[in-house]
């Protein structure tokens, strides 16, 4: 039997069994929490339709009897842990995630960001512990994206029935290495109109770091202008996009995404990613 007790700035473990009883004590001060602040994200779960969770109710995760199973602290290190597995996903995707979706303005998702405008995200995370295929490799998962939308004005002009567009930047956990992969235009020539129908874009043959980061600790950096995208890994590694591709995509409204979005259906399937810290500014 377990019993918590706090006494004076002081956590007491109480661990009973049918010989002894042994109390060991934990100092409060020594609890870490993660540096992040959730007031401008809510965080999908892989259950429900899916279930969404936004500002202010995400506030109050580690009592909220929804998220504890999926979106937790680790006090001892310091992390906000982010654990999924298949599940419920979102009405473009078949995969199940828990990832947090960038809100400018809490609980809205109809204000975001342009390229022009510019944005900047980064986070120190690690992967904790990911299912491997019949193969024995590792499974792999999104752990952040930049994704598209669609203004209301661009949704009905090509009578599209949501303002759902492609992720220019998806940055996977795969194999060990962190892996980019960008949106690219099958046609480069293609028209204003036809710019906004996700089946003009295509997807590039991607980019790995040559650092193996396997599941230490590491950090990544998106800075984004016009015209312009940057990824940094251990803020000593850096790829750059600004090619037509990028600039052409600046029609296009954005948010950022953080999390662990996995890559697998498999029904045994499952991944946890651990973010020490995460900032966002624009």
């Amino acid at each position: 039997m377990l019993a918590l007790f706090v006494m004076l700035g002081t956590l007491i473990i109480s661990c009973q069994n049918n010989d002894s009883t042994s109390i060991e004590p934990i100092n409060l001060s020594e609890i870490k929490l993660p540096d992040i602040d959730l007031n401008h994200w809510k965080v999908t779960l892989p259950i429900g339709n899916p279930t969404e969770i936004s500002p202010p109710e995400i506030l109050n995760y580690a009592t909220n009897d929804i998220l504890k199973p999926f979106f937790y602290n680790d006090s001892i290190n310091g992390a906000l842990v982010f654990y999924t597995y298949p599940g419920a996903s979102t009405a473009n995707s078949n995969y199940s995630r828990t990832e947090l979706r960038e809100q400018m303005v809490p609980g809205s998702n109809s204000t975001n960001w342009t390229f022009a405008q510019g944005a900047r995200l980064k986070g120190s995370l690690s992967l904790e512990n990911i299912s491997k295929k019949n193969n024995g490799t590792y499974d792999k998962t999104i752990i952040m994206q930049i994704h598209g939308r669609l203004t209301n004005e661009q949704r009905d002009l090509i009578g599209q029935k949501d303002n759902n567009a492609p992720p220019i930047l998806k940055i996977y956990w795969q194999d060990n290495k962190i892996r980019i992969k960008t949106k690219i235009l099958k046609n480069l020539n293609a028209d204003a109109q036809e710019i906004l129908e996700t089946d003009s874009w295509g997807d590039d043959d991607g980019y790995n770091f040559p650092l193996e980061v396997g599941f230490d600790k590491f950090t990544l950096e998106i800075i984004v202008s016009e015209g312009r995208m940057e990824i940094i890994l251990n803020e000593t590694m850096s790829k750059v996009y600004d090619s037509e591709h990028v600039i052409k995509w600046g029609v296009f409204e954005n948010y950022f995404k953080a999390g662990n979005y996995l890559g697998s259906t498999d029904s045994k399937a499952f991944s946890t990613v651990k973010y020490y810290d995460l900032t966002v500014s624009h």
